[in-house]
Parts: structure tokens; sequence; C-alpha cells
């Protein structure tokens, strides 16, 4: 079953996040260990507010587990959906001047992250999520959705490819480099 995340799906997607994105975790969070990253992550989660909580996200469910999570938003939300996480960073590293990357651009719906569990791989999860995004997108009225793929994923960045994605730009995750990937819908 395909729906909106619940609060209480919060450890189980903490983790789904945390192995998509490892070191942007660390970034997001301010933490250095895993245990805490993802702690961190499932505070996000339940915050009614920001990126990471759970009003921007769908998961895939399989025998009551969640097996999937895409976390998504209109690029034009961006600033106001990092906020919170900016507010808690300045706090934790009493840095005032700390700002995160640009992932999404305005005119676009923007797929920040999808994870599908190992135990649940290879069935078609995540392209399902990624349809379900798609057709929220549309029903948004927007026209162009996006996302961004580690450079070095070569097994993600094939799927998007054979999803109908393609290279619009390079940018720069956490000093790392993305493909900003587009597709029309």
């Amino acid at each position: 079953m395909l729906r909106h995340a619940k609060k209480e799906d919060g450890p189980k997607v903490s983790r789904l996040l945390y192995d998509a994105i490892h070191d942007i975790a660390h970034q997001l969070t301010g933490q250095e260990s895993e245990a805490d990253a993802v702690d961190v992550l499932e505070k996000f989660f339940v915050q009614e507010e920001g990126r990471l909580s759970y009003h921007q996200m769908l998961v895939k469910e399989v025998n009551d587990e969640v097996a999937g999570v895409v976390v998504s938003y209109a690029g034009s939300d961006a600033i106001v959906l990092d906020k919170p996480i900016i507010e808690y960073l300045r706090n934790v590293k009493n840095d005032p001047n700390i700002v995160l990357d640009k992932e999404a651009d305005e005119d676009e719906y923007y797929i920040d992250t999808l994870s599908v569990s190992p135990a649940y791989g290879r069935r078609g999860i995540g392209k399902e999520l990624m349809l379900a995004v798609e057709n929220e997108a549309r029903d948004r009225n927007f026209t162009r959705i996006a996302l961004a793929v580690d450079i070095d994923n070569a097994g993600a960045y094939a799927l998007y490819q054979r999803s109908g994605y393609i290279v619009d730009k390079e940018i720069s995750i956490n000093d790392h480099m993305y493909y900003h990937m587009v597709k029309s819908i």
C-alpha cells in the first residue's frame, strides 16, 4: 500500500533516510555517529514543518512494514522547508552563518530522497514511489520534476535514465558532486 507517512513511521523511515543519504545525513544533523544522526533524523521526521518532516513523505508499506520512502516538495518551498534544519544546525554548531546547499530549482518539483529497504529491493518499489511523486507533481500543476544522484552511483543513475530523467547540470551537495536530473511531466 502506498500512503502518506505517519509520525509512527519515524524509526523505520529515519533508518531508510540515513541509508540513502549517509554523509548528507551527518551534514543535516550535525552529528558524527550514525546512531546520533539517525536519532536526529527521527526528530526532524516528527516535526510539523521542514524538508524531512513526515508531511513531505510517501511510504510504501508491504506486509504492514515500511518498505520504502520518498521525500519530495516544490522547489519554490525549499527555503522555507530548510529553515528548521538550518536553525537546528546553527544552534548545535553555534554558527549563525550555516546554510544548506541548493538542490532544487524554483520551477520544479523535487525528489529529495528515495530509499527502499534492502529486504524489499528489486520489486519495483522505487519506481512505484517515483511514479507517485510524478503524479503528485502533475496534480500540483508542475511540468518538470527533478532529483539529484551521486555521480558515483551508476545503478541509481541508470534507473533514473531509464525512467526518462536527463542530466541538466552538476551540483555540489556537502562538497560532493551530483547530477541534477530532470524530466518533463
